[in-house]
């Protein structure tokens, strides 16, 4: 999975994916635990492969320091640097319902975990009937994120490239004064719906970081985290 960085800042009423020259951040090679939860790595696979919806060209967006980087947002709108549905060629991922998926803990940097909890796709997209959750994050470092354990399906881990991670993680993000943020728990508390659309821009990446190249690598499968027998 190759990153990259366009130069054009974060413009939240565009979200697109940068035309102009763009910079290299680096590769990842990710293991997947297919041997835990198969029908989770069975999807992820599909969508690093797929010709038409996959990651490529999709963006990372939300960072939040010291604990994990989100991507594999969707939109129902297909709006560049969102994955765009539809869904139903994916299988329906009945890891969700078994205790045996979350076994797992996000335990250091570069843990890769499907979102359950963390999941932000448009209310609009969920509402399909043909839903399937794709979302992913990768925890950053250099501790681990235990307010993420049993709540998110581990299912793989960074073999090669956690500077990218580092480097991703590094990057400013949008996050208003401290006032405003008070302001605007206030108004959703208060019942005003404009203060979840304000939020939704929170802790997005000032530059587009996306993800240029995905596929499969055949490589040595990663051996199972010391934490498991």
């Amino acid at each position: 999975m190759d990153f990259s960085l366009c130069p054009s800042s974060f413009r939240p009423e565009r979200d697109s994916i940068c035309p102009t020259t763009t910079t290299p951040l680096g590769r990842l090679v990710i293991g997947l635990y297919g041997h835990l939860v198969p029908t989770t790595v069975s999807i992820f696979k599909s969508l690093c492969t797929s010709s038409s919806t996959t990651y490529k060209n999709t963006r990372v967006h939300k960072i939040f320091p010291g604990q994990f980087i989100l991507a594999g947002r969707q939109s129902p709108r297909g709006i560049k640097g969102k994955i765009h549905p539809p869904m139903d060629f994916l299988p329906r991922n009945n890891d969700i319902v078994d205790s045996r998926a979350f076994m797992l803990t996000h335990s250091r940097g570069g843990v890769v975990s499907l979102c359950l909890s963390e999941n932000d796709d448009d209310d609009e997209t969920k509402l399909d009937p043909d839903y399937r959750n794709v979302e992913f994050l990768i925890t950053t470092g250099p501790g681990p994120c235990p307010q993420l354990d049993s709540k998110n399906i581990v299912f793989g881990t960074v073999l090669q490239g956690m500077d990218v991670v580092t480097a991703i993680a590094a990057m400013r993000t949008y996050k208003p004064w401290e006032q405003i943020q008070i302001l605007n728990y206030l108004a959703g508390f208060l019942g005003d719906e404009r203060a979840e659309h304000a939020r939704a821009i929170w802790n997005m990446p000032i530059k587009t970081v996306y993800i240029s190249d995905c596929g499969e690598l055949k490589v040595t499968k990663p051996s199972l985290p010391p934490s498991l027998p």
